[in-house]
């Protein structure tokens, strides 16, 4: 098979070479077919470097104008979809690099003064990834919003809540929807967190050990929306933590999502009979015609195999790499790119589905005096009445034994049963027994008694309002 060869006088790198690159090469090089995704950031980065040099008076302001305005018709060809890309050139930065030769002559080989490939794709990467935090952001708050907008009109609907799942404790509908809200929130908290590393300029430390030109990389960074800017230039050219620390926090977006899926998965079966999922999010069999299966749930929750694997792939590739910048670094590009397009593709369906199924309470109440779970609030009573929390468990757990034994409810036993029990048993105890009483008996902060709850969904709307992404003050958890 013929090997191909390109001169190297068309190579950014060349002109020490004396031979040209191997075809095979440069197929197996390339990046610009998955980084041409980068082409906005790397002209919104160029635009501000060029604007940089212009103030620091490495390149004229005619210069720069030229460079502005050449980079400005590049990126519209790329979007109009006229723009040609090709292995010879590969990355997104040559590319862009060579077109503004091209157009703008000698002009636009200024453009690269004071700045690496090194700096530049860190510099490109963490504007995507920053932008890519703020678009998850705003899915996980329309998620949360599908939940919160549920809890008015389900207030009254009291679901079993489980533990290994095993019926363990009745709660209100909307404790259970705002528990997932809380896990939302502490992803949102974590995309936050990692987003103020992200924020931080690469640009002007060059290949690694920064520049003798002029440069000011303070002015590049406020051009750009950065928060600070990387104080060592040895560090950031060879920095990936900010890619780590996304993928991170975007698997375990996942994974709540996917515990989320197979919880209403399992609520969807006609064993449990609790949820009817909208059919616009579901999909059918092609031999059985009564199937109506949750495709969208199934997907969902399988897609966190995928999130672990990007995130797997990252923390192998960045295992024992030398200072500094290093090839390797390259396939940092396709985990964080599909993870973020994986995360994204979920939230964009997991909002409208929240908001379409719908409870199905006939099902829920028959069978919610089922699995005893009054037995902890009918244990807390006797504490009330100065019984030893142990000694109250094992009152209550013969007392449950004997209902099973009948298989009735704790509430059918006969008062003799209690009093036989338990001298601090009486008639009074029916008033704290079944489900309804047992909700309304919680009263501590987080729990799932009415008023408690009914805080809870105006500090979730206040909360939403607001915008509000990190941890809840010690002013706030006083209020509520």
């Amino acid at each position: 098979m013929p090997s191909g060869k390109h001169t190297v006088a068309e190579k950014a790198w060349g002109g020490v070479f004396d031979e040209s690159t191997d075809r095979r090469v440069e197929e197996f090089t390339e990046s610009v077919s998955f980084d041409r995704r980068l082409y906005a950031h790397d002209v919104a980065g160029s635009v501000a470097h060029a604007q940089m040099l212009a103030q620091v008076g490495l390149i004229t302001s005619e210069e720069c104008r030229q460079i502005e305005q050449g980079l400005d018709e590049i990126r519209q060809r790329i979007e109009r979809g006229e723009f040609p890309f090709s292995v010879e050139l590969e990355d997104i930065h040559m590319h862009i690099e060579r077109a503004l030769i091209d157009r703008i002559g000698d002009t636009g080989r200024k453009l690269h003064t004071g700045r690496s490939r090194n700096d530049q794709v860190s510099t490109d990467l963490r504007l995507w990834t920053r932008d890519a935090i703020d678009r998850i952001d705003r899915r996980l708050v329309a998620l949360q919003r599908a939940f919160v907008d549920r809890c008015d009109g389900d207030f009254d609907c009291i679901l079993p809540a489980y533990t290994h799942l095993q019926r363990a404790q009745p709660v209100l509908a909307p404790h259970y929807w705002l528990a997932w809200c809380e896990k939302y929130q502490r992803d949102r908290q974590r995309l936050a967190d990692c987003r103020r590393r992200v924020n931080v300029s690469s640009l002007g430390t060059a290949a690694l050990a920064g520049t003798s030109l002029p440069i000011d990389r303070h002015d590049v960074a406020r051009r750009l929306g950065f928060d600070d800017v990387a104080a060592n230039s040895l560090d950031v050219s060879s920095d990936r933590d900010f890619v780590l620390e996304t993928v991170f926090a975007l698997t375990v977006i996942a994974e709540h999502l996917g515990s989320w899926a197979e919880e209403w998965i399992l609520w969807s079966t006609v064993e449990f009979n609790f949820l009817k999922l909208p059919q616009a999010f579901c999909t059918g069999s092609s031999i059985m015609p009564q199937k109506i299966n949750p495709d969208v749930l199934e997907l969902t929750r399988g897609k966190t195999a995928r999130m672990i694997g990007n995130l797997q792939t990252l923390l192998v590739l960045v295992k024992g790499l030398p200072l500094a910048y290093n090839r390797d670094l390259q396939e940092d590009k396709l985990p964080l790119f599909d993870s973020v397009d994986t995360v994204e593709a979920v939230l964009e369906l997991a909002a409208g589905l929240v908001a379409g199924a719908q409870l199905n309470r006939p099902a829920i109440a028959e069978r919610l005096d089922r699995g005893y779970l009054d037995a902890t609030t009918l244990m807390e009573y006797l504490i009330g009445r100065d019984v030893p929390q142990r000694t109250a468990h094992g009152v209550v757990g013969r007392l449950v034994g004997e209902a099973r034994k009948q298989d009735v409810r704790l509430a059918d036993l006969p008062v003799e049963s209690f009093t036989a029990a338990c001298g601090e048993l009486d008639e009074r105890v029916y008033d704290v027994l079944g489900v309804e009483r047992a909700v309304r008996a919680m009263q501590s902060y987080g729990s799932t008694g009415p008023d408690q709850v009914r805080r809870q969904i105006e500090r979730w709307k206040e909360l939403l309002e607001s915008g509000h992404s990190g941890p809840r003050t010690d002013d706030e958890a006083n209020h509520d």
